[in-house]
């Protein structure tokens, strides 16, 4: 979880769009927290690490899981 955790604190910032590639946005801090909770809980245990990465809300997170599920990212 620790690991998961990380990848998703990894957020699009504004000043690493030019090295990401990725639109820089903010992300409420209530949707932060509730993620963060989320996960220290296990509820998305079955969630694979990757899917947490450079995402902004748990639901990206979950949306980005069923991508890397079918083999689209």
């Amino acid at each position: 979880r620790a690991r998961k955790i990380q990848k998703f604190f990894s957020q699009p910032f504004f000043v690493t769009t030019q090295f990401t590639g990725r639109e820089g946005r903010y992300v409420k801090l209530e949707d932060t927290i509730r993620g963060f909770r989320e996960v220290v809980e296990g509820k998305h245990d079955d969630l694979p690490e990757q899917a947490f990465y450079m995402v902004g809300t748990i639901e990206e997170a979950q949306e980005a899981a069923e991508k890397l599920k079918q083999g689209v990212m």
